[in-house]
C-alpha cells in the first residue's frame, strides 16, 4: 500500500465525518449513539450491557450511561435475565422501535438522495468495501 494511496483515505475519512454530521444532524430524536444501540438491541433482541459494550466496542460505563438514557425516554427496557436473576438485559420497547425506524428511514432518504446518480453496482461496490473497512476495526 502506498502513502498516497493512505493519504488519500484519511482525508476523504475526515471529510467523509464532517459530511455525515451535517447531513443527520437534524433528521430526528436520535443521536448516532443512540441509533447504533437501538439498532443492535432491535436485530439481536435483548442483550446484557456487557455484550452491548463488546458487539459496540465501547466501555461498560459508556453503554450503561446510553442505555439509561434511552430507558428514560422510554426506547428501552430492563428485562430480568433467565439465567441470573440478580442481572437484566435490555430490550428495544415499541416506542424504542418506531423511533429507530423512522431514523434509519430518513437516513436512508438522505443517501437516497445522494448517490441518485450512482449505479447499483457502484453502490453494492461501495457498501461492500464499507463493510470490510469497518470489520476491520473489529479485534484491533
Amino acid at each position: 500500500m502506498n502513502k498516497h494511496s493512505l493519504e488519500i483515505i484519511e482525508l476523504e475519512m475526515a471529510v467523509l465525518v464532517r459530511h455525515l454530521k451535517s447531513v443527520t444532524s437534524n433528521i430526528g430524536k436520535l443521536d448516532r449513539s443512540a441509533y447504533l444501540l437501538l439498532h443492535k438491541l432491535f436485530a439481536e433482541g435483548p442483550l446484557g450491557v456487557k455484550t452491548l459494550a463488546n458487539k459496540l466496542q465501547l466501555d461498560i460505563s459508556t453503554v450503561s450511561r446510553q442505555t439509561s438514557a434511552l430507558e428514560q425516554k422510554g426506547y428501552v427496557e430492563k428485562i430480568p435475565d433467565p439465567q441470573d436473576g440478580r442481572s437484566y438485559f435490555y430490550r428495544i420497547t415499541d416506542l424504542g422501535t418506531l423511533e429507530w425506524s423512522k431514523y434509519k428511514e430518513a437516513r436512508l432518504d438522505k443517501l437516497t438522495k445522494l448517490l441518485h446518480e450512482w449505479s447499483d453496482e457502484e453502490c453494492e461496490n461501495f457498501g461492500q468495501l464499507l463493510k470490510k473497512f469497518n470489520h476491520t476495526f473489529i479485534g484491533n
